[in-house]
C-alpha cells in the first residue's frame, strides 16, 4: 500500500496523545527551561508559529546532549488502550501513521515494541552537527516545522481520522473529516465551535471508529 492507494487511515499524535504525558514539552523544560517558559505561553496563545517559536527554544540545546535527549524519553508511559487500537487496525488493513510535531527519534524509541504494527512515523528532525541543534522537517510550511495536514495529503487516503491533543493538531483538525480530541486541542475546538469525539484513552477511540464502520474487514477489489 503506497501513498494515494489508502481508502482510510489513522493519523495519530505522540506527545500527549499516544504518551499520557507531554513529553516533548517536558523535554523542553528540562532542557531549554528559560527558553520554554518564553515562548510556549506564544505558542499556546497562537501568537507565536510553531515554524517560529520552536527552533528559539530547541536551537539553545547543545547538540552533545541528544543521547540524554534520547534518554529522557525511554520507558515513557503509554495511553492505555493502544495495543487494541493497533491490532484493530491492522485487522482492518487501515494504516496507523503517528505524525508527531516533535522528534521522530523519540516517537521511534518510545514506540519500538510496536513499531511493526505502525505504517509510519513522521516528525521533527534534529541535524547535531552543530554546536546547538538544528531541526526541521520534510513537512514544513510557512506556520509549522511538521505541518500534519502536508502528511495527510502525502497519503492522499479517501477518509480519515486524526488523534490529537493540542496546538501541533489543531490546523490538521481543522481539515480532518473525522477528529478525536482531548486536552488542550479540545479545548481550542470547542472555542471554535467545531465537532470532535472526545476521549480519554484510545479505548474510547476503538469504541467511536467501531461505531462507524471503520473496523469492518476490508474489500479488495478482484
Amino acid at each position: 500500500m503506497g501513498a494515494g492507494l489508502m481508502q482510510r487511515a489513522i493519523f495519530c499524535d505522540f506527545d500527549g496523545t499516544i504518551t499520557e504525558a507531554e513529553v516533548f514539552v517536558a523535554l523542553m523544560h528540562h532542557f531549554a527551561p528559560k527558553a520554554a517558559a518564553r515562548v510556549l505561553p506564544e505558542i499556546y496563545a497562537q501568537r507565536l508559529t510553531l515554524r517560529d517559536g520552536l527552533p528559539q527554544v530547541l536551537g539553545t540545546i547543545p547538540s552533545r546532549r541528544w543521547s540524554e535527549l534520547e534518554d529522557f524519553v525511554r520507558d515513557t508511559a503509554l495511553r492505555p488502550g493502544l495495543v487494541g487500537l493497533l491490532a484493530q487496525a491492522k485487522k482492518a488493513d487501515i494504516p496507523f501513521i503517528v505524525v508527531t510535531g516533535g522528534f521522530t527519534r523519540m516517537a521511534e524509541i518510545a514506540l519500538a515494541p510496536y513499531r511493526q504494527e505502525i505504517y509510519a512515523v513522521h516528525g521533527l528532525e534534529a541535524d547535531i552537527t552543530g554546536e546547538y541543534l538544528r531541526v526541521f522537517s520534510p513537512w514544513q510550511d510557512d506556520h509549522e516545522l511538521v505541518a500534519k495536514a502536508a502528511v495527510i495529503a502525502h497519503y492522499q487516503p479517501e477518509d480519515a481520522v486524526c488523534i490529537g491533543d493540542s496546538i501541533t493538531d489543531l490546523r490538521v483538525a481543522r481539515q480532518c473529516p473525522l477528529v478525536c480530541a482531548r486536552d488542550r486541542l479540545a479545548e481550542y475546538l470547542r472555542e471554535e465551535g467545531r465537532a470532535f469525539l472526545p476521549f480519554d484513552d484510545f479505548r474510547d477511540v476503538s469504541a467511536a471508529l467501531e461505531q462507524r464502520g471503520w473496523w469492518r474487514e476490508p474489500t479488495h477489489a478482484p
